[in-house]
């Protein structure tokens, strides 16, 4: 039993933390800058954050290290900084959850590279998944209980990434995809075939982040807890919809929205609950209430689930039928 399936069990469901990136440029980061430098030059304001979502009832705080790659952190001259980067990123991290009288765990996070693997693109999956191990290393080191590859749209980018974890950590391993496409990943995976592989691979947890909207999460969610029995499900979504509003990016998902879709998918089956972008503190106290019965389910009518008709393909891409309609709230609750 992995340490996740242990305060599962403890504690019936686990809440996570939301953004990152947006909680940090409201604390002074600059616009187009590395969020992953402050780790080093600006650590107690990442500490702050980290502080700010335990506080507002998280169980599981993401590190600050999305862009944590090789690759990623080339893009502003760090790549050869990948060990240090995340190896602070855990410590800041753990240091603030272990200043808490209850038991929060530190979730490594792995993002994409942002490259394509070939065929597609020029990336070798050896150099992905080499880039990959650098990091899971560093997360390791800095005292991460849990490796938490997030916003995967391709299969064989996620092996890689898998291969790569365990190359280098003895960590349990989630996994989530971002489902943004017609309610497949942007690679055309969907929910069951994410799930199917990922249980092979013999992750920890499987799951959805980020996305496009809620109604398409929540729709992925329901093929992975079909596909998956028994394996923890994680929901990570965005807050709605992202919308411009003159110069400024705002989603349309309020606390009480991301509440209300916390309570569906909790009653779903889903195990692991939280917020992606648009998604702060606010949200996050928002589903910790709603779940632990203290506040009431926002008389919020459950998005409609898009249906569409598929037809037949291999495994390696997608499979017939209909997406099914998440659940609403239950009958007097």
């Amino acid at each position: 039993m992995s340490i996740l399936d242990e305060l599962i069990a403890e504690r019936g469901f686990l809440v996570i933390d939301g953004a990152m990136g947006t909680e940090l440029f409201s604390r002074g980061l600059p616009a187009g800058d590395a969020p992953e430098r402050w780790n080093l030059e600006a650590p107690e304001r990442v500490q702050d954050v980290h502080r700010a979502y335990i506080e507002a009832g998280s169980d599981i705080i993401l590190t600050n290290t999305f862009g944590g790659t090789r690759f990623r952190l080339a893009l502003h001259g760090l790549d050869d900084r990948v060990f240090e980067i995340n190896e602070a990123a855990a410590r800041n991290a753990r240091q603030v959850a272990d200043s808490f009288d209850r038991r929060v765990l530190v979730a490594g996070s792995m993002g994409p590279t942002g490259e394509l693997l070939v065929p597609l693109g020029a990336l070798e999956p050896s150099r992905a998944e080499d880039g990959f191990a650098d990091q899971a290393e560093g997360l390791t080191a800095g005292g991460a209980d849990i490796l938490w590859i997030e916003t995967m749209s391709s299969l064989e980018e996620v092996e890689a990434a898998v291969r790569g974890a365990k190359r280098s950590s003895g960590l349990p391993i989630t996994v989530t995809f971002s489902f943004d496409t017609a309610g497949r990943t942007m690679m055309g995976v969907t929910g069951t075939v994410a799930a199917e592989r990922l249980v092979e691979l013999g992750v920890s947890a499987i799951g959805a982040n980020c996305g496009n909207n809620l109604p398409e999460t929540e729709a992925a969610l329901a093929e992975i807890r079909a596909a998956a029995p028994g394996v923890p499900v994680i929901s990570k979504a965005n807050a709605g919809i992202p919308q411009w509003h003159g110069a400024d990016l705002c989603y349309s998902g309020t606390p009480e929205v991301m509440a209300a879709h916390a309570h569906r998918v909790r009653s779903s089956g889903v195990d692991i609950i939280g917020g992606c972008c648009g998604s702060g503190p606010t949200h996050i106290a928002a589903i910790r209430g709603v779940l632990d019965g203290t506040t009431e389910v926002p008389d919020i009518e459950a998005p409609a689930a898009p249906v569409r008709e598929h037809s037949g393909e291999s495994r390696r891409g997608r499979r017939g039928g209909r997406y099914p309609r998440p659940p609403g709230r239950q009958a007097g609750q």
